[in-house]
């Protein structure tokens, strides 16, 4: 096929602002966690797509709420208003113990990325 260009998951922007690896970032419509560390407009790879633990604010999930991106304090939360929803909430792991997100002091909530916009 001519036209494929890749498979989407991970994909070349700027940074909107200076991010370190692995934090979220907003860019117009979309959302993506950032592969490296960057300033304002370095181009890096954003992955779209996978799960995640990102910081959050002082919201609780349950295992499939939606999650919000609040770009201003740069947290998920489960506030939608004019934040960006960016997937929803994995609290199960594979062992069957709870991840974080589930209580109020969590510093982190592990969100599975819808990779939409």
């Amino acid at each position: 096929m001519v036209n494929y260009v890749q498979t989407g998951d991970t994909i070349t922007v700027k940074a909107p602002y200076a991010v370190v690896s692995g934090a979220g970032m907003k860019i117009g419509g979309m959302f993506a966690v950032a592969s490296i560390d960057a300033a304002q407009n370095d181009v890096i790879e954003g992955t779209v797509e996978g799960v995640f633990d990102l910081s959050k604010d002082a919201s609780t999930f349950t295992d499939g709420a939606l999650v919000y991106w609040d770009d201003t304090a740069k947290k998920v939360t489960s506030t939608a208003s004019t934040n960006l929803k960016i997937g929803v909430a994995t609290l199960i792991q594979p062992d069957g113990t709870s991840a974080l997100g589930s209580v109020s002091g969590d510093a982190t909530a592990r969100v599975r990325l819808n990779g939409s916009f």
